[in-house]
C-alpha cells in the first residue's frame, strides 16, 4: 500500500523532466500486478509503485486462489514479479511509495520515492490498488496469534476450521452476520464483542437460536502457545476453551497523497467505480480492496486488476468491446 507524506521533491540541480510511463499503477498485491501483467502483454508502458507492506504480511499460507491454494501471499507476489521480469515495458519499483499525486491536461503527475520523493513521474492513466490498512480489535497479545490460528476472511480460512470450537471477536456492527457466516463451518461458534455494545440484544437472540453464543465481557488475555488459540480469557475471570477463529479488523483506505483529486467514496471510504473499474475522475481507475465493496479474497482482486487491465487499454484507443 502506498504511504503518504505531504512533501516535494527538492530541486535537483538540472530539473529533468518527469518520465513518462502509459500507465501508473500504485500498488503491488495482486490486483496491481495482475493488472501490470496484462497491460504489459498489451504493450502498455508501465510503471508499479508498490511500498511492499501487504495487508497480510502476517498469513501463512493464502487460499482460494487457483492452482495456488496454500501459497504463501509473499510467494505469490513474488512469483508474479517474476513473471513480469520478462516484459521490458513493465516496471516494478518496490519499497518506493507515491508521496502525491495530481491531475494534470495530460494525465497525472507523481511524486515518488524512499523515504521521501526524489522524482517526479507521469503517466496518462493511474490505476489505484493499494489495499487497505488494518486495525485490528484491541485485544492483548491478539498479533501472536493472528494469520496462524486467528484470520480475518472467512471463505479463506475458514474451510481449515471446520468443524472446531472457533471464535469471532470484534467491535463492529456487523457482527452478527458475520457469526451467521462463519456459522456454516461450525457448530461451536462464540462471539466475543470485548464490551462494545455493536450485537443488539435481538441480534444475540436470533444467534442464540442457531447455536451461537455472545459474550459481552472485555478480554483481557488470548491463551495459546506458538500462535494456537487455545482459549479466550474474560474480565469476569472465565475462560472460553477455543481452537481458533476470526477477527473483524476495521478497514481503512490510505487516499491521502491524492492530491487535489477528489474521487467519490463510499460510506466506509471505498473508491466507488463503475463495473469496469473507472472512477469518477477521468483517468483515474481502481482495482481490489481500495474499490468499494473493500477487502476481497486474492483471487478476486487479482481478477479485477485483469479486467481493468482491458478497459484502460480500451479507454485509451476509444473503443468498446467484450474483450
Amino acid at each position: 500500500m502506498a504511504e503518504t507524506a505531504a512533501a516535494e521533491v527538492p530541486p535537483g540541480p538540472a530539473a529533468d523532466p518527469p518520465t513518462e510511463y502509459d500507465v501508473l499503477i500504485v500498488g503491488g498485491g495482486p490486483a496491481g500486478l495482475s493488472a501490470a501483467l496484462n497491460l504489459g502483454r498489451s504493450l502498455v508502458r508501465v510503471l508499479v509503485i508498490d511500498a511492499d507492506r501487504p495487508r497480510n504480511a502476517a498469513t501463512l499460507n493464502s487460499h482460494g486462489f487457483l492452482t495456488r491454494d496454500g501459497v504463501p501471499p509473499h510467494e505469490l507476489r513474488r512469483l508474479a514479479r517474476e513473471e513480469l521480469a520478462a516484459y521490458p515495458n513493465v516496471e516494478v519499483r518496490t519499497r518506493v511509495r507515491v508521496a502525491s499525486l495530481a491531475k494534470t491536461d495530460a494525465g497525472f503527475t507523481a511524486a515518488i520515492g524512499r523515504r521521501e520523493p526524489t522524482e517526479v513521474v507521469s503517466a496518462r492513466s493511474v490505476l489505484l490498488a493499494t489495499g487497505l490498512r488494518e486495525t485490528l480489535p484491541d485485544v492483548p497479545n491478539l498479533r501472536g496469534f493472528y494469520g496462524m490460528s486467528l484470520f480475518s476472511c472467512a471463505a479463506c480460512d475458514a474451510w481449515e476450521l471446520r468443524g472446531r470450537r472457533l471464535a469471532l471477536i470484534g467491535e463492529s456492527t456487523d457482527l452478527a452476520d458475520r457469526a451467521r457466516l462463519i456459522g456454516r463451518w461450525t457448530e461451536s461458534l462464540t462471539v466475543f464483542t470485548n464490551g462494545a455494545d455493536t450485537v443488539t440484544t435481538t441480534e444475540e437472540a436470533e444467534l442464540a437460536a442457531a447455536g451461537v453464543a455472545v459474550q459481552r465481557h472485555p478480554i483481557t488475555e488470548l491463551v495459546g502457545d506458538r500462535g494456537r488459540l487455545e482459549a479466550v480469557r474474560l474480565a469476569d475471570d472465565s475462560e472460553v476453551i477455543l481452537d481458533g477463529g476470526f477477527v473483524r479488523p476495521v478497514w481503512e483506505a490510505d487516499l491521502s497523497f491524492l492530491d487535489g483529486i477528489t474521487p467519490p467514496l463510499d460510506d466506509a471510504g471505498h473508491l466507488l467505480t463503475d463495473r469496469s473499474g473507472r472512477t469518477g475522475v477521468a483517468g483515474l481507475y481502481a482495482a481490489g480492496d481500495v474499490a468499494a465493496p473493500g477487502p476481497q479474497q486474492l483471487i478476486v482482486a487479482a481478477g479485477a486488476g485483469a479486467r481493468v487491465a482491458a478497459v484502460i487499454v480500451h479507454d485509451t484507443i476509444g473503443v468498446a468491446t467484450a474483450h
